[in-house]
């Protein structure tokens, strides 16, 4: 099984991880980043703060990690910090800050365990709605707060050829689809990490596998994966 990754370098480590054995994975981004300054951020959470400050603080990403100092100034001093995926907690600890409950795939798995709002998001700026929504239908006041933007980068010829090998095609956010649809094979799989970018597929692409996280092993090894359940915001 040919599998290529389209995140960026260097943020592929857990997706390996999850590839069931005898994979062969290969790298072609097709996404940078592009991270706010802090003072915008921090004007954004002012224009965007609520009555009161946030009890729960919810980070999706591991690249939202270095934001956190400057979003805890609008929290409570016992403010809960929830992480989405190890790589998050990883970066959070790095920086000295505990986590009350992380997810092993998705945000939404997290929303049970947040039980104080009002709840500030951090992450994308095309952070998905999932989680937000299961907290506002549960009465909490949440609020989302974008630090960074991931940006379109174009293929170049061996990873255009790699992209049209391949037996299933990793797309994180419809970004990087922009870029890859016209390069992948109709028969190849295309998984991607919740409905917003299984939309953007579908619309040119029938081979979609929904679901973020450690149950690729099982549903990619199967011999025709079907859809999977929407897990987790990170791009």
């Amino acid at each position: 099984m040919k599998v290529v990754l389209t995140r960026e370098r260097g943020r592929n480590e857990e997706l390996v991880a999850w590839l069931p054995d005898g994979a062969e994975t290969f790298e072609v981004p097709l996404t940078e980043t592009r991270y706010f300054e802090a003072d915008e951020v921090r004007r954004t959470l002012v224009a965007t703060a609520l009555k009161s400050p946030y009890r729960s603080l919810v980070v999706t990403s591991s690249r939202s990690a270095r934001f956190v100092e400057t979003a805890l100034a609008s929290c409570t001093g016992d403010v809960e910090v929830f992480s989405v995926g190890p790589s998050t907690t990883r970066a959070l600890a790095a920086l000295g800050q505990d986590v009350c409950a992380q997810s092993t795939g998705g945000a939404l798995e997290l929303s049970l365990q947040i039980r104080s709002g009002p709840v500030l998001l951090l992450g994308a700026a095309t952070m998905r709605e999932e989680l937000g929504d299961d907290l506002r239908s549960r009465g909490m006041e949440v609020a989302k707060v974008a630090c960074y933007e991931t940006r379109p980068i174009p293929a170049d010829a061996t990873g255009r050829r790699l992209i049209a090998e391949a037996d299933v095609v990793v797309i994180g956010a419809p970004s990087a689809w922009a870029v890859a649809r016209e390069f992948v094979a109709p028969t190849s799989l295309v998984v991607v990490p919740g409905e917003s970018t299984a939309r953007s597929v579908e619309v040119d692409h029938e081979r979609t596998l929904v679901g973020w996280g450690p149950s690729w092993r099982v549903a990619l090894a199967a011999p025709d994966p079907g859809p999977g359940e929407p897990t987790t915001d990170e791009q």
